[in-house]
């Protein structure tokens, strides 16, 4: 039986992949993105695909009309989208650390807060964290803003897992170790990730669509590497 999955950055890396791997599958995807064309090159009809912004209120909107009036329900949400600052601390601004939150952590609280509404008691919110946000993990030099906003999302969907345990959905949180995507080749250009987006696209994909039958409201670490 076909879903209707919300996933967001999916112009490349692991979001990309797993608007594939659904698509492929006969689900129903709402790919959101800044740079929509990726996706809208993928010619499926079963994938939707806009321009969106995780820091501009209005482009909610859009993604709430489209719910309300194409298909009224949603079984997965994967908050997959998320910016990586390396800086040294002491050249990382106020309006680094805002643009970093806005998109790692309000983004992911009200894209959540849209999409609740809609969604069912077996549905599932997935969100994408890192092994940096894990407490008491090795942390790296430069990653201030990224890891705390990662940190950030850990706890915040273990606190919505206990505000809605009585009438659902789930959540859960995946703390991702080193995957290859042009995100981190940006952030460390001379590091090579043990794990493609492809690879890491294929657990995630699984997960969505039946990990809320054993977990809500915990952080499983999916690292084969230091970080």
């Amino acid at each position: 039986m076909s879903k209707n999955i919300v996933i967001t950055g999916t112009s490349r890396g692991i979001g990309f992949e797993l608007v594939h791997l659904f698509a492929n599958q006969g689900h129903n995807v709402l790919a959101l993105s800044r740079n929509a064309q990726p996706v809208n090159n993928l010619h499926f009809e079963n994938i939707t695909s806009f321009a969106f912004d995780l820091c501009k209120a209005e482009d909610y909107k859009k993604v709430n009309d489209f719910i309300a009036k194409e298909w009224k329900h949603v079984d997965i949400l994967i908050n997959n989208a998320g910016t990586l600052l390396n800086k040294p601390f002491n050249d990382t601004t106020f309006e680094d650390f805002e643009y970093v939150y806005k998109t790692n952590v309000f983004g992911v609280s009200e894209m959540t807060r849209i999409v609740l509404p809609y969604m069912k008691k077996d549905g599932h919110v997935v969100t994408i964290s890192s092994m940096g946000g894990i407490q008491g993990s090795m942390k790296f030099p430069g990653l201030a803003a990224y890891s705390s906003s990662k940190g950030a999302v850990i706890t915040l969907t273990e606190l919505l897992a206990e505000e809605y345990k009585a009438e659902g959905p789930q959540f859960n949180v995946l703390a991702l170790g080193a995957v290859q995507t042009e995100m981190l080749k940006e952030a460390f250009p001379d590091y090579q990730a043990p794990t493609t987006a492809a690879e890491m696209a294929k657990y995630i994909h699984n997960f969505a669509l039946t990990g809320n039958q054993f977990y809500n409201g915990k952080v499983l670490q999916i690292s084969n590497s230091t970080p």
